[in-house]
């Protein structure tokens, strides 16, 4: 990693303190004056504090002038003046909310709270202790934020928004104490991991910081937290080995002197703390490539963890597998190693073309600009090639894991999961085009489409917080799926309706229902919708004919409040009874974590109701709530004359005008 040159730092530190200044000059204003004229002075003040605090230093210095806030009369009128009354459990609320004021306030308020938590200002009102825990529970509420994990709502936020809440949580957490939120941070974490994503880089931030409290005498770990020892364990010493972390080097040179039984050890210690976590530690790389040296399958896959079916597949595909773990798993790979176990277990290989494609990737010459941004993210400590194959292995033996990072790209990222889950020799052509020749070529209705020739996307600016293959292929899809939009215009009904079905792939339904009125956007025939989709998913109602082929699906994205968001795309998986006998809708959800609060105690779960890793689920009332594009098998005529009880539409409506149709009837 590249360290700022003294230049860099000088220039922003000369930056913050030009700000500060003139944030001195307006906040003296409002200091002075009168009470009735001092809300036309609070918005020039908000304004440069929130500038200030996206710089480097700015919280600090910010923080540095917070005992002055009360008396200036900054909170005045506002539900910010009196501390004693405010509640951790609502800040999230507000730092989701559209505002850039009101968060910008927010973050005011908390310096103030962390001045008193410091003795740096006395409150009549609030003691230090009780600001010490208000902090506490505000770093815990917004762990997502504070470790880079973003949702649909934050997503919507603008970089310059989304810079600040990252400076101020920090800052906040560097000041209250790490340990002091260990316990939630640990239970995120698991959260996180039972959805097994493929991206890991934010959860590995979070087991270091876990790592560093554990290891620290001077922080006292409460008995709950002690289950964090499992995650450390898991990526810095999973085995008798290399227990004590003793670097990859070192280890390297003791594993010629363990005998038989010592390295069968091993091989089981990292397969089950992988399939334990869904993480690969480094040293499991360097075990890996071992058992490759000795030439010994058996050792091969023990330490995958595979079962009877994943083994049947290694041994019909043996030299396919170890040319490609020799290709693409090293130590700065070595999460491909989860992503390998799995597509063994998925036993794609046994159609023959996927072997193939995967053997000819592995000789596919790198276009010049694909190789430059895969080195310039990854370094050039093995060729770029390396890096994309691991994250194509990745993809396909995970292919529920996929996340669209931070960028709006739900739709070409359900591709991606949608191919790599029925279609992936398909993928891997795409795959090969876009890595050889920075170009994807698609049809739409008879029109060649070619991404190098089209030069705008929903994405204007790309965060490169993607895994390999997304990365490459992904912004192509985003200007072909464009493209289609643009086609699609002026036939007066929604463009998904025809770029679903020539996007994704011939098992997409050409049935297709929308929930409102694509001129006005107003709900049209709800009862209708509700009544089609349950006739046609609802196992109930459709003579229990499952869900075949993943089928796309747009959803009104609401937040805790069930305030309307945006619109999104995901898949519909299956539906189904769960363990207690409720009917599920379980769906894959692009976003980066796929356990979210809609709202009207609409809560999605991702474990505890027979979801497999990478799932998302809903009750179907709830799910067709926030659904509002479908598609269905046009043939199934019979199945809408299906009838479907009223009050179970009832039920269906009030969700849906209580939140994203509230404005919308």
């Amino acid at each position: 990693m590249n360290q700022p040159s003294n230049e860099t730092t000088t220039s922003t530190a000369a930056a913050a303190e030009t700000v500060a200044s003139r944030f001195d000059s307006a906040f003296e204003k409002l200091a002075n004056a009168r009470s009735f004229a001092k809300p036309s002075h609070i918005g020039r003040v908000l304004d440069l504090a929130r500038k200030l605090l996206t710089l480097d230093g700015g919280p600090a210095l910010l923080y540095a002038r917070a005992p002055q806030f009360d008396n200036a009369g900054l909170f005045e009128g506002s539900d910010w003046q009196a501390p004693e009354s405010l509640q951790a459990r609502f800040v999230p609320v507000t730092l989701k909310g559209g505002d850039p004021r009101l968060i910008t306030l927010e973050c005011l308020s908390e310096l103030r709270m962390l001045a008193i938590a410091r003795g740096e200002y006395f409150h009549p009102r609030m003691s230090a202790e009780q600001a010490q825990h208000f902090l506490t529970q505000v770093l815990a509420f917004n762990l997502q934020t504070l470790f880079g994990l973003s949702d649909e709502a934050t997503r919507s936020h603008s970089e310059v928004v989304q810079r600040m809440l990252s400076q101020h949580l920090s800052f906040l957490g560097d000041h209250i104490g790490f340990e002091s939120i260990l316990d939630h941070v640990v239970m995120e974490v698991w959260r996180i991991l039972r959805q097994r994503p493929i991206q890991v880089d934010n959860v590995r931030s979070m087991i270091n910081r876990v790592a560093a409290c554990l290891f620290d005498p001077n922080i006292q770990i409460s008995t709950s937290a002690r289950g964090a020892e499992r995650l450390v364990s898991a990526v810095y010493g999973p085995t008798q080995g290399c227990q004590e972390d003793p670097g990859v080097a070192a280890y390297e040179q003791r594993l010629p002197g363990m005998d038989d039984m010592a390295l069968d050890a091993e091989a089981s210690g990292f397969a089950r703390a992988m399939h334990d976590t869904g993480l690969v530690s480094p040293y499991h790389a360097s075990f890996l490539r071992y058992t490759l040296d000795l030439d010994s399958t058996e050792l091969f896959s023990r330490c995958l963890g595979l079962s009877s079916t994943g083994r049947d597949c290694l041994l019909c595909y043996r030299n396919l597998i170890t040319d490609l773990a020799r290709y693409c798993i090293h130590i700065p790979t070595c999460q491909g190693i989860y992503g390998l176990a799995c597509l063994l277990e998925r036993g794609i290989l046994y159609q023959d073309s996927i072997g193939a494609a995967l053997w000819r990737q592995m000789q596919t010459p790198l276009h010049k600009d694909v190789a430059a941004l895969l080195s310039g993210l990854y370094g050039d400590s093995h060729e770029p090639g390396v890096f994309l194959m691991a994250g194509i292995i990745s993809v396909l033996g995970q292919p529920l894991g996929l996340g669209q990072g931070n960028n709006p790209a739900c739709q070409s990222t359900r591709a991606l999961s949608m191919w790599a889950y029925t279609d992936p020799d398909y993928l891997l052509q795409l795959v090969r085009w876009a890595s050889r020749d920075n170009q994807v070529v698609m049809e739409f209705e008879g029109h060649t489409l070619n991404s190098s020739y089209l030069y705008s996307g929903v994405v204007s600016q790309w965060s490169l917080d993607l895994d390999p293959l997304s990365l490459v292929l992904v912004p192509h899809l985003d200007r072909i799926y464009m493209e289609m939009g643009r086609l699609s215009q002026g036939r007066g009904e929604d463009p998904h309706r025809w770029i679903n079905p020539e996007f994704h792939g011939w098992w997409v339904n050409r049935g297709f229902a929308i929930a409102v009125d694509v001129e006005t956007g107003k709900l049209k025939d709800t009862d209708t919708f509700i009544r089609t989709f349950y006739s046609l998913y609802n196992p109930l109602y459709n003579g229990n004919t499952p869900v075949v082929h993943p089928q796309p699906a747009g959803i009104a994205v609401t937040d805790s409040q069930a305030r309307f968001v945006g619109w999104h795309a995901i898949s519909i998986l299956r539906v189904a009874l769960d363990q207690n006998d409720q009917i599920r809708v379980y769906f894959f959800n692009p976003n980066n974590d796929s356990g979210q609060h809609w709202g009207n105690g609409v809560e999605v779960s991702t474990e505890g109701f027979g979801e497999q890793h990478g799932e998302s689920s809903l009750p179907i009332v709830e799910f067709t709530s926030r659904i509002y594009i479908f598609h269905y098998d046009v043939t199934d005529w019979q199945l809408h004359t299906m009838e479907v009880p009223p009050e179970e539409i009832d039920k269906v409506r009030q969700l849906i005008e209580e939140s994203w149709g509230r404005d919308r009837l």
